[in-house]
């Protein structure tokens, strides 16, 4: 796969609508062309201690950032006509779904790619595990800011470039 978009979500709470930022790679002919991070107010509009320690955001960061209807209108050109790729696509594309239900957005119908199921079909049981930062080891990628969404999703593209 050459042309595509890699895409992580981090969340503020337990639910999928309650995404707080978001990371994207676009990949045109093998080659990264632009990349996006931006954070999001979260609804509902309250972090869990949890999410927190995962990624470092806290409602301070983001109690002046614009609804997900904003930030997906600047992101949405970028993404069209290619496949979005995510390390577990299962959550992220469950967020994004979640969102474009809870603001009554029609769901565009993204067709999403695994990298971390494409992980397990590829290395088998040669890795130890296929979290995120392991399979962007094996793929050539030094991951230092896991679970920020910007470094995930470039994360996520150099694994796509490897092995999708």
């Amino acid at each position: 796969m050459k042309d595509f978009a890699a895409i992580d979500f981090e969340t503020a709470n337990g639910k999928r609508t309650s995404i707080c930022s978001v990371g994207v790679v676009v990949v045109r002919n093998g080659a990264i062309c632009d990349e996006i991070y931006r954070l999001i107010r979260p609804r509902p509009n309250y972090y869990s201690d949890f999410c927190t320690r995962v990624h470092g955001l806290t409602y301070h960061d983001t109690v002046e950032a614009p609804h997900f209807p904003e930030v997906w209108a600047e992101i949405a050109p970028l993404l069209h006509g290619l496949p979005l790729v995510a390390h577990n696509s299962p959550f992220d594309e469950g967020c994004l779904r979640a969102a474009f239900e809870a603001y009554d957005l029609p769901y565009p119908g993204y067709t999403f790619h695994c990298t971390c199921r494409a992980s397990r079909h590829t290395f088998g049981r040669t890795l130890p595990n296929h979290r995120l930062p392991t399979v962007a080891a094996v793929c050539g990628y030094d991951l230092q800011q896991h679970h920020h969404a910007l470094a995930d999703a470039e994360a996520c593209a150099a694994i796509a470039l490897k092995i999708l």
